[in-house]
């Protein structure tokens, strides 16, 4: 199970409806394994959870840094924890033994991409063990929403970022093709993911995400309804 495929599972609201919390009590329950990727603080709240499910090998966490700017930070995702508070959740959860890396993403070409290396760095002296990346990608209708962010807060930049984003994606500012979408493709892209090996080579850290197993999953005592005709 990946929580948070789509959105954040500790948004602000999830500190009283504890939606999450029930949804991880569930798997552990059951260790059924799973991956969580989350930008915010309140993830330390499960740790009691979360060190439970990391004894059966059922548990990776990826916290997710976009940037260690703090002003750029608070303009691009405001109701997220600061980047400080990101690296404290790391330190705190690989502290209690809980596989935790660092998800460096979005990468924003000509914006964030030259912080790759100091991300890596700064979440493996917190005590990521593993990292990935993923570049911005722009679907939809968010394509507009960001120019319009670039055009408010970035004037100066706006046509260097969508230029750049356009040369991971074929000259589009969008890919769907899955096996593009997530790191582009070009000189731009290679790059990037050069820069990516580097950094967590030189920060002692693993491309390669933690195993996780099925041998501790346990079934429902739960028969299935069966409909009689």
């Amino acid at each position: 199970v990946a929580i948070s495929g789509v959105t954040d599972p500790y948004q602000p609201i999830e500190r009283r409806l504890e939606i999450t919390r029930r949804c991880l009590k569930v798997l552990l329950k059951f260790r059924n394994p799973v991956v969580i990727i989350t930008k915010n603080y309140l993830i330390a709240r499960d740790v009691d959870l979360l060190k439970e499910m990391a004894k059966y090998n059922t548990i990776r966490v990826f916290i997710s840094i976009t940037t260690l700017d703090k002003k750029l930070a608070a303009t691009m995702e405001p109701r997220t924890s600061t980047p400080a508070r990101r690296l404290a959740a790391i330190e705190t959860l690989s502290s209690a033994g809980i596989p935790t890396g660092v998800l460096v993403g979005p990468v924003i070409p000509a914006l964030t991409d030259h912080e790759l290396i100091e991300i890596i760095a700064s979440a493996a002296r917190a005590g990521a063990t593993f990292a990935r990346y993923i570049a911005l990608r722009l679907p939809f209708g968010i394509k507009s929403i960001f120019e319009k962010w670039l055009e408010v807060n970035y004037p100066n930049k706006k046509e260097k970022v969508l230029n750049r984003i356009r040369s991971l994606r074929g000259g589009k500012l969008y890919e769907a093709n899955f096996y593009d979408r997530m790191k582009g493709e070009g000189i731009f892209s290679e790059q990037i993911e050069n820069l990516f090996e580097v950094a967590c080579k030189r920060a002692g850290i693993n491309i390669q995400k933690p195993y996780l197993t099925t041998e501790n999953f346990r079934s429902s005592s739960d028969k299935q309804l069966t409909i009689s005709f």
